[in-house]
């Protein structure tokens, strides 16, 4: 029988043994397949800390082993062991598996089109676009119940409110600042329209937040707010589909969001919906005087005729096909 000591950082080395112990998975996909095959078989400990690995990979490459076990509710002793029951070495050989997964470079739109035209069928087609999305919105909570808080926190203090998003970005920064500004005046969209964002990024200042989307591949531009609101000291809010995304890695609070699509390109399903939990947060925190922009702004929508009225959509409905 194999004999070896695995260290880490919360006590004394500790002596597994293993007989014959199996080749490590080098990739996240057979990393997952061995775990799922494997875990009827895994002792309770080891299920409880393999089942965190799989719900939140996203944590792993970035969270220190100890804060790993704590989240998942386990020793640090157990995570040296799981790992090494899969194989590797220790622990950090297992978090690498991770951190490559998040620099996979991304595959090309075409591609995916093409695969998906050869492998169209139309009976499931629905369903499993359907479940993709339903699967993406369900980890919206998992993976941002704990950083909501701060992110409310840093826009709630801000003096001003700059959100940027672009190319297929736009439309979920262009909702949260539409939603944002009927409560709140002092929120403004960073868009570069003829070629103006370095105007508009001028006037960034240490007193202000700025939220960013954006998924990989990332906007150029969206590195460029970033760096000028690091610049300007602001305080950044990252809402984008991983943490090791160039924004997450200058932001001070990061929100995540998933992309997976049974499509050509990746879903902002996700993004919208996560957009719509933060607006609903800062009216929270907001209270009364921010209901009473609300009424203010609808009101006034009303009132200059931005909405179609009761008396018009009589109109159209005794008019032949409603023109």
């Amino acid at each position: 029988m194999d004999a070896y000591f695995a260290t880490h950082a919360t006590g004394p080395s500790i002596l597994v043994t293993n007989k014959n112990p199996p080749s490590a998975p080098s990739s996240l996909d057979t990393l997952s397949e061995r775990i799922q095959r494997d875990f009827a078989a895994m002792t309770p400990q080891f299920q409880v800390g393999a089942k965190y690995l799989l719900d939140f990979p996203s944590e792993i490459p970035v969270a220190s082993m100890r804060k790993v076990a704590a989240q998942a509710g386990v020793q640090p002793a157990t995570l040296v062991r799981l790992a090494q029951s899969l194989g590797y070495p220790g622990w950090e050989d297992l978090k690498q598996v991770f951190v490559r997964s998040l620099h996979r470079p991304p595959r090309r739109y075409a591609d995916q089109a093409r695969e998906l035209i050869r492998g169209k069928n139309p009976r499931n087609a629905l369903d499993r676009a359907v479940m993709a999305q339903t699967d993406n919105i369900r980890q919206l909570s998992a993976d941002n119940a704990d950083r909501l808080p701060e992110a409310v926190k840093l826009l709630n203090r801000a003096k001003r409110v700059y959100v940027a998003g672009f190319r297929a970005s736009f439309a979920p920064a262009f909702s949260f600042q539409y939603l944002y500004r009927l409560f709140r005046p002092t929120v403004a969209m960073l868009r570069g329209d003829a070629g103006t964002l370095e105007m508009e990024l001028r006037a960034l200042t240490a007193t202000d937040a700025v939220v960013i989307i954006g998924f990989e591949p990332y906007s150029r531009e969206s590195v460029r707010v970033a760096d000028a609101a690091r610049q300007a000291g602001c305080r950044i809010i990252a809402i984008c589909d991983s943490v090791l995304s160039p924004l997450a890695q200058v932001a001070d609070s990061t929100l995540l969001f998933s992309t997976e699509t049974s499509s050509f390109f990746p879903s902002s399903a996700s993004a919208t919906a996560l957009v719509e939990l933060l607006i609903e947060q800062l009216l929270a925190k907001a209270g009364s005087q921010a209901v009473s922009g609300i009424e203010h702004a609808e009101d006034q929508l009303h009132r200059t005729g931005a909405y179609v009225s009761d008396k018009e959509k009589q109109i159209w409905g005794q008019t032949p096909n409603g023109v």
